[in-house]
């Protein structure tokens, strides 16, 4: 038998990075993400987010890539927020995502940061966390 420990920390944000994530419907489509990432055998070990993006901390079984996971865990949100009209317009997330390995010493941290997305964008926009993450890992910037 195989076994794997991938660790990853994905980010993506809704399209056009339109604030439909208000504090009444964030911790009932999060909730649901992990919900239905379980019953996807997907193990998201933390979802959380803030009004125009979400970030998931999981780990990638042995059958399972990026690609396949990102799409199950957005494609599937998407239609089940519009499915239930969570929001006045049609719901999408952006097709663009960033993805980073998480070393298993990092994972508390990356969990803890992860948990406490209100508090940091009091601080800081989602634009200059996006800017952190491309020089931090030396992406060029994407474009909307």
């Amino acid at each position: 038998m195989s076994w794997t420990s991938i660790w990853v920390h994905m980010v993506f944000s809704t399209k056009y990075r339109t604030p439909f994530l208000n504090d009444s419907i964030r911790k009932r489509v999060f909730y649901h993400m992990k919900e239905n990432a379980e019953k996807k055998d997907i193990w998201l070990d933390v979802v959380n987010g803030y009004h125009d993006h979400a970030h998931c901390l999981f780990v990638l079984g042995r059958d399972q890539t990026l690609a396949n996971v990102a799409r199950l865990i957005k494609g599937e949100s998407s239609c089940w927020i519009n499915q239930n009209k969570l929001t006045r317009e049609k719901f999408s997330w952006q097709d663009d995502y960033w993805a980073v390995g998480v070393s298993e010493t990092h994972i508390a941290r990356v969990r803890q940061y992860i948990l406490n997305q209100e508090a940091h964008h009091r601080k800081k926009t989602f634009e200059e966390e996006i800017d952190r993450f491309n020089k931090k890992y030396g992406w060029q910037q994407l474009k909307d």
